[in-house]
């Protein structure tokens, strides 16, 4: 999960995914749509295949990326829990005080 939030943490990454909901794309399609170095977009693909939030397979010369929906599910399960936790505690603690 931690490599989740830190994937999601920087703003091109969150662009990418926004990107690759939409449907696969290349390499180099995604780098065209930001101003940073190949080296740095290199970097950002490698942060969100740790994280599991990108699938890349290579199709001749070209490396297309995919964005893996189980591990956003995943998180947004994880959210909800925590969210859901915190809604039962504070409804728990006024009842508690009525």
């Amino acid at each position: 999960m931690n490599d989740v939030l830190k994937a999601l943490s920087h703003s091109t990454r969150r662009a990418v995914l926004s990107h690759l909901r939409k449907g696969d794309a290349t390499a180099g399609e995604l780098a065209a749509l930001f101003d940073v170095s190949k080296p740095t977009m290199s970097r950002h693909f490698q942060v969100l295949k740790d994280a599991d939030l990108i699938a890349a397979e290579r199709r001749g010369t070209e490396i297309v990326y995919s964005f893996n929906a189980s591990v956003g599910d995943e998180l947004l399960g994880a959210l909800m829990a925590l969210l859901g936790t915190k809604e039962r505690t504070s409804a728990s603690t006024s009842e508690e005080q009525a």
